[in-house]
């Protein structure tokens, strides 16, 4: 089975030998991909709707894959059962839904042992969550297809004995992650680079008024400080 880019990289970072959930499994691809290429033994597929859960289902059904991919309808992880995964993956949806359903299921997280994120949205609030709650980032990719950036984490429970890098307190280092930023992804850069012109063309619109207004005077604000924490990314990771 031949994947997307995005779908591609997210079944790039999960651990061979691992089983996997993939919560939100949609049309089951992800799962199929896993179990085929033998790089999970068993996939649980789940997902809120009905729908999409039936298609998966066919899917499964028409790769032979039946008796290794089990079908669930869950919204989040209310019928995965504990130790029941060795990794999760949640792709393809916002970021802020990545955030409530890690916080709901605290006793199926607390058996995780390795989480694939890939927020749609809120990336830098996911990014912040992970950070603050017992979580370290231990590898990363970025995917520029059909016109948009997708950024994919892997998350795992962070040791005890593990301190976190003076820079994971830094501002850009949440926004563009961490992992990216020490590889030089260039996809990243390319990110960076569209980001900064966007910014630069939207504060010069925005200085061009004479006396603007207090609304304005705060974006103008917040645009400047989106253009430094860009080009600190830059000047730091890719000169």
């Amino acid at each position: 089975m031949e994947l997307s880019l995005r779908l591609q990289a997210v079944c790039n970072l999960v651990t061979i030998g691992n089983r996997v959930a993939d919560v939100g499994c949609d049309h089951g691809y992800v799962s199929i991909y896993l179990v085929e290429n033998k790089i999970s033994p068993k996939v649980i597929a789940m997902d809120v709707n009905r729908g999409p859960l039936l298609r998966a289902e066919e899917h499964i059904q028409e790769s032979g894959l039946s008796h290794l991919i089990e079908t669930r309808l869950s919204d989040g992880f209310s019928s995965l059962h504990e130790n029941e995964a060795d990794t999760v993956i949640c792709a393809g949806m916002g970021g802020r839904l990545i955030i409530k359903i890690m916080k709901s299921g605290k006793k199926i997280v607390a058996g995780v042992g390795e989480f694939i994120l890939q927020p749609q949205s809120e990336i830098c609030q996911v990014r912040q969550f992970i950070r603050e709650n017992g979580f370290i980032i231990t590898d990363e990719d970025m995917i520029f297809e059909d016109g948009k950036y997708y950024p994919m984490m892997r998350v795992v429970p962070k040791k005890s004995s593990e301190n976190p890098d003076e820079i994971s307190e830094n501002r850009y280092f949440d926004k563009f992650g961490p992992v990216l930023l020490q590889k030089k992804n260039p996809v990243l850069y390319q990110f960076l680079t569209w980001e900064r012109e966007k910014y630069t063309a939207i504060y010069q619109a925005l200085t061009s008024v004479s006396l603007p207004t207090a609304k304005q005077s705060v974006r103008i604000t917040e645009v400047k400080q989106e253009l430094y924490d860009i080009d600190e990314a830059i000047n730091r990771h890719f000169l």
